[in-house]
């Protein structure tokens, strides 16, 4: 419960920054080729914010990595030898590369020049991917783990490094989440940008960030429904009893097995209550075929199941959310099309409250995805009950409370400040960093005549 509360919570950070970085390096080259005042004006003030976000993430990812010693010490034994070296290309490729350029991006432009600095900028975009290819390649590798011997003290240790890296699931899985990571922030600006345009419907940067965020709403929700429809067929394949959960199949079906749209698992009794369901349609998502086939968890032992009801749930709230992504792009399409993209209040509505909702949809997919491969730890080979430090439960429970009253006071701050930052127009947005650091100690010789002035 601890590593869940942190992990959830550092999560929201990583995501924002990545998409962030992304959409800051675009409009700098927007910015290059068209000397456009208003995308400067954008990068400037949403750079303001990624600098807020991306400080958040770090700090919160630092506790973390404290946690797996802490928390989960026989797990860190034992896949240590794998898991490390993944950990620390994380840092050395990626991390480092963002923090040695993102003081450039952030103070340089006039410094380094529009060329160099654009060159940072990109090295921080860049880096932010990297770290989730890493991360998630050491996540993925978690969930199918490939390329790997254990040795004579029980330990995973490495004995195809490519396998490792490119193990079964990471392709599906790192797609599926840089598409998540962009859709969050194009929520988010697209949020934002209704929010300044219900004040002032002629605020032209507001404009341009509205119009952004609805073209990448229609480009990427239909290609991350296309992507996690591969993910859980790869997910099928290769950790079926976490497809079963999701789908809520207590029970194997022979001619085609039903979509069951809501309802209320019984773990007592093994089956959905009051389920709402089409006939065929879960065989058809996962196999093409209306009449395949599918296996339920009839077929896996007690001991190995994952908790159902907490990933069917978890599971619906992440694919409702995607079709409402979805559903907001063709909306803004349609209004586009129809000439009215800036004047329909109630699409501006409807953009205000899905801006928060990419960071739900983000944490249910990891809900999803995490609690479905329990009761393991490395799926299929270590158990969740044999990877953890010997600490007793009100040891942990007390840091827990620490953790929830330091993390709703500090990341409360930082949230809050973000939020009131995102408040201020483009166009007029003072609160925040200057367009330079801050001298501490300023030499004024000229000015006072010899004399230095602090």
């Amino acid at each position: 419960m601890q590593f869940a509360f942190t992990v959830s919570f550092h999560i929201i950070f990583p995501v924002f920054s990545i998409g962030l970085a992304s959409f800051l390096a675009v409009l700098n080259g927007l910015w290059l080729k068209t000397r456009d005042g208003s995308y400067i004006l954008l990068f400037n003030y949403w750079k303001k914010i990624f600098a807020v976000a991306f400080g958040m993430g770090v700090v919160s990812g630092i506790v973390m990595s404290y946690q797996f010693v802490t928390n989960w010490a026989v797990f860190s034994d034992k896949t240590g030898p794998v898991l490390g070296p993944l950990m620390a290309y994380e840092v050395l490729s990626a991390f480092f590369l963002e923090a040695g350029f993102w003081g450039v991006m952030l103070f340089g432009r006039e410094r380094v020049g529009d060329s160099l600095h654009m060159f940072a900028t990109g090295m921080v975009a860049f880096g932010t991917l990297m770290s989730a290819f890493w991360i998630l390649s050491a996540n993925s590798w978690m969930h199918t783990p490939a390329g790997y011997s254990i040795n004579e003290f029980e330990q995973f240790v490495p004995a195809d490094w490519w396998l490792i890296v490119f193990n079964p699931s990471f392709p599906y899985r790192l797609v599926h989440m840089v598409l998540a990571a962009f859709l969050t922030t194009a929520l988010v600006v697209g949020g934002v940008a209704a929010l300044h345009l219900l004040r002032d419907k002629a605020d032209g940067e507001a404009r341009r960030m509205f119009s952004m965020a609805m073209w990448m709403l229609i480009v990427v929700a239909p290609l991350q429904i296309l992507a996690g429809d591969f993910h859980g067929l790869n997910t099928l394949e290769h950790q079926p009893a976490k497809v079963m959960a999701m789908e809520g199949h207590y029970d194997s079906h022979s001619e085609g097995a039903p979509f069951i749209i809501f309802g209320i698992p019984n773990a007592e009794e093994k089956r959905i209550d009051y389920a709402i369901q089409i006939p065929k349609l879960s065989s058809l998502l996962l196999k093409h075929d209306l009449n395949a086939p599918l296996a339920g968890l009839d077929t896996i032992a007690d001991e190995d199941e994952p908790p159902v009801a907490i990933v069917f749930w978890s599971f619906r709230v992440m694919v409702g959310l995607g079709v409402a992504m979805l559903g907001l792009g063709l909306w803004g399409f349609w209004r586009r099309i129809r000439g009215r993209l800036y004047e329909d209040k109630l699409l501006k509505f409807a953009a205000i409250i899905m801006g928060p909702m990419g960071f739900v949809a983000v944490l249910a997919g990891w809900i999803t995805t995490e609690v479905g491969r329990q009761p393991f730890t490395v799926y299929g080979l270590l158990r969740t009950s044999d990877s953890l430090s010997p600490i007793a439960a009100p040891a942990v429970a007390v840091s827990l409370v620490a953790f929830i009253i330091v993390y709703f006071f500090v990341f409360g701050a930082g949230t809050f400040y973000i939020l009131r930052m995102m408040s201020k127009p483009a166009a007029n947005s003072p609160l925040g960093l200057k367009d330079r650091p801050i001298r501490t100690v300023i030499a004024n010789n000229q000015k006072s005549g010899g004399q230095h002035g602090v």
